[in-house]
């Protein structure tokens, strides 16, 4: 099935936590290739391995442009922060890494909120 899986909100210590978990989910699944495309099956790459960190990188930083997007509150954003450099640290090789999660995670932030790009007109 095409779904995401999360807790009920009342298992969360704040609707803020909820909503910052679900976010991330939905960034995750703005990745499949029906979607945005992001080349990666999470499932498939080993936690911890630089593909995994990338993916999670993207997650969070979008999960966080959504909350803000969203209003949710500073200290979930906080969270958000130190879970970002946790994984950035696991892939300090890659000096560009930052900019090119950033602008996947705008994108998948983007896709979320609505704005898809029109197909192409074949002809």
């Amino acid at each position: 099935t095409d779904t995401i899986e999360i807790a009920e909100p009342a298992r969360f210590e704040s609707r803020e936590s909820y909503y910052a978990t679900l976010f991330h989910e939905c960034v995750h699944s703005s990745g499949h290739s029906k979607r945005l495309d992001r080349g990666l099956d999470t499932r498939l790459a080993p936690f911890g391995s630089p593909d995994y960190s990338r993916e999670e990188l993207v997650a969070e930083m979008g999960a966080a442009f959504l909350a803000a997007a969203s209003g949710i509150s500073p200290p979930t954003i906080e969270q958000s922060a130190a879970y970002i450099d946790g994984w950035r640290k696991k892939l300090t090789d890659d000096k560009k890494l930052v900019i090119a999660a950033a602008g996947a995670a705008q994108r998948a932030a983007d896709w979320i909120l609505g704005d898809r790009p029109e197909p192409p007109i074949n002809g």
